[in-house]
């Protein structure tokens, strides 16, 4: 029995010259004027006739809305197209700061902005930590050689590919009052919480579920970075008798340090823009204790009977301004960092 015979180098070539023929038309129509354009604009004007396409996408889709968006946090009324609002300048952000102490929401006059400023404040400093310090202990022993390292890298990371509306259900079925957990508590023998009707437990949830959900990312991060750690560092401080926790906190950590600085920023930003998850799985409740800074904006903009688009507009600039200060001047101290360890 005769084995089939493979296509031979020549028909190979053929095949690709035919092929390849519609896109040699393609650039040789295109050649002549990429060339006079080139004599005209140098090569510098080239790079920016390129990254034109680009640049008009990011103005269209993001430069644009920020400055509608500013522009509607300058105006009143409960109208949505700005034809039909009122010009009032800055007495948005006035209200927004008009408050008696602003630890006490109450003083306040936009009591519940207040209210959402430090749940998510709070939300910040324990969801932010907490992420780190797991993902960085999730990637020092996915780094090492287990057994099956492959699957339980993917167990890590398909959180992260789940829907955050998937996540609040799943974690919404299995914390409610007759859901997952509490039945396994009560074949227990032990007593059932509230976990979503009681203020404390739903707020560690809200938090629990959103490191749940991107610890996995922040972990793959972190993992790259260890990986890329030569070796033999690791082998000479072991031949010089170095101590684990040492060895951790003079080759592991510095090293580590730039991508410990994408992933502290990324999370940074993301956990102050939390809504999806939260709102599906206590919908700001129980009262407002899980209202956060987003849901704020949404339901005074959108979702509430008096609604006022002006001043969520405003609340969201702010909130921008924030997430703008707050990185550079994580950037600021990594660039001083970096600069400290190359001297």
């Amino acid at each position: 029995m005769t084995p089939i015979a493979s296509s031979s180098p020549a028909s190979n070539r053929r095949l690709g010259s035919i092929l390849f023929v519609p896109v040699q038309f393609v650039m040789t129509l295109i050649d002549a004027p990429l060339r006079a354009l080139q004599k005209l604009t140098g090569i510098s004007g080239m790079a920016m006739f390129f990254l034109a396409p680009n640049m008009l996408i990011f103005g269209i889709f993001v430069l644009l809305p920020l400055a509608i968006n500013f522009v509607y946090s300058m105006t009143g009324g409960t109208a949505f197209f700005l034809a039909d609002r009122t010009f009032i300048g800055f007495d948005q952000y006035s209200r927004l700061f008009e408050c008696g102490n602003y630890l006490d929401p109450l003083s306040c006059q936009e009591d519940a902005f207040w209210t959402a400023v430090g749940n998510t404040a709070w939300f910040v400093v324990l969801q932010v930590t907490l992420m780190i310090l797991m993902a960085l202990g999730t990637a020092l022993i996915l780094n090492r050689d287990l057994r099956a390292r492959s699957f339980w890298r993917a167990v890590f990371f398909f959180p992260v590919l789940l829907s955050p509306v998937v996540v609040g259900l799943i974690w919404k079925w299995i914390l409610q009052r007759q859901g997952l957990l509490n039945f396994a508590l009560f074949e227990m023998g032990l007593e059932p919480h509230n976990w979503l009707t009681d203020r404390t437990w739903a707020f560690a949830a809200a938090v629990a579920v959103s490191i749940w959900a991107h610890m996995g990312f922040y972990a793959l991060i972190l993992l790259a970075g260890l990986q890329a750690i030569p070796k033999d560092l690791y082998e000479a401080a072991e031949m010089d008798g170095t101590k684990a926790a040492r060895v951790f906190w003079r080759i592991t950590l510095p090293l580590l340090a730039p991508n410990l600085l994408v992933v502290v920023v990324l999370a940074l930003i993301k956990a102050v823009q939390v809504f999806d998850e939260v709102y599906v799985l206590t919908g700001g409740g129980p009262g407002t204790s899980t209202m956060f800074l987003t849901q704020y904006i949404y339901e005074t903009g959108f979702a509430s009977q008096l609604r006022n688009p002006g001043l969520a507009a405003a609340a969201s600039i702010l909130m921008g301004l924030v997430l703008v200060v707050l990185t550079l001047f994580q950037l600021g101290i990594g660039r001083r960092t970096e600069g400290k360890r190359k001297r």
